[in-house]
């Protein structure tokens, strides 16, 4: 099974394995943010499917090719897609391979009851992954288990310490190798400076792009069934720059 794209038609076809799904114009909903015009939008492909859905998140001149799943079986395949192309990318370089990561959980109304991860966010190059691990009946995969213990992979958040210790209470997932970017970048740029900073300003700072994190969107209900495309665009955005900002950082 393959999560492929396939943009040369204008109608939308997309190619999943070897069953190909062709839908309208009209099926693919485009949602832009107000904040950002153009420059940040979503196309929601709308799969026939209870397990998976595909969407495009386009910011700036990337592409981002997002799955939403809770299905074991679906992240199985993304995870063994993902290290073969990571692999490929490297081209024996010797480069760290970096992944973004990310988790969103619903917030916390009252002191006492912490609520739990509700999905998690990979990104590598233009591929991301939003598992919601809040929706999984099926048991978290072994190879998620694996992949995010493998140390041969670099993980790369803005407070990425907090993110994996939640990931590790609330589901037993424990990740070998987890940087936070706001420590790189301050050995990176010589200035501590930078160890205040949130994924917005060392986006604008090391990309040189602009991001809104609305608030209406952080505080939403992440652990609901069905992710809207604000949601879908916030949390693979967060997931993204997390692995191009990484990837600058390493090779400055």
């Amino acid at each position: 099974m393959e999560f492929t794209h396939n943009r040369k038609s204008n109608a939308g076809t997309l190619s999943l394995g070897c069953s190909t799904i062709k839908r309208p114009p009209s099926a693919i909903n485009h949602y832009t943010s107000s904040a950002t015009t153009m420059a940040i939008s979503i196309e929601n492909h709308h799969l026939p499917y209870a397990t998976h859905n595909l969407y495009d998140v386009k910011f700036f001149d990337d592409r981002i090719h997002t799955l939403v799943t809770h299905t074991s079986s679906i992240v199985n395949t993304w995870i063994a897609e993902t290290q073969q192309k990571l692999l490929q990318n490297n081209n024996h370089a010797q480069r760290p391979l970096i992944v973004g990561l990310d988790v969103e959980w619903r917030p916390n109304r009252f002191r006492r009851i912490k609520n739990p991860v509700a999905t998690l966010q990979l990104s590598a190059g233009n591929d991301c992954l939003i598992f919601q691990l809040l929706h999984c009946l099926t048991g978290i995969p072994q190879s998620l288990h694996d992949f995010l213990s493998d140390m041969t992979y670099t993980f790369v958040g803005v407070g990425i310490e907090s993110d994996v210790k939640k990931l590790t209470e609330d589901y037993e997932l424990s990740v070998g190798n987890a940087v936070d970017l706001r420590g790189l970048a301050a050995e990176k740029l010589g200035d501590s400076r930078w160890k205040n900073s949130g994924v917005k300003r060392l986006a604008r700072e090391v990309l040189g792009k602009e991001i809104e994190k609305p608030k209406r969107i952080t505080l939403s209900r992440w652990d609901n069934v069905w992710l809207t495309p604000a949601q879908v665009q916030y949390a693979c955005l967060d997931a993204f720059l997390s692995c191009k900002i990484g990837e600058s950082l390493v090779a400055a």
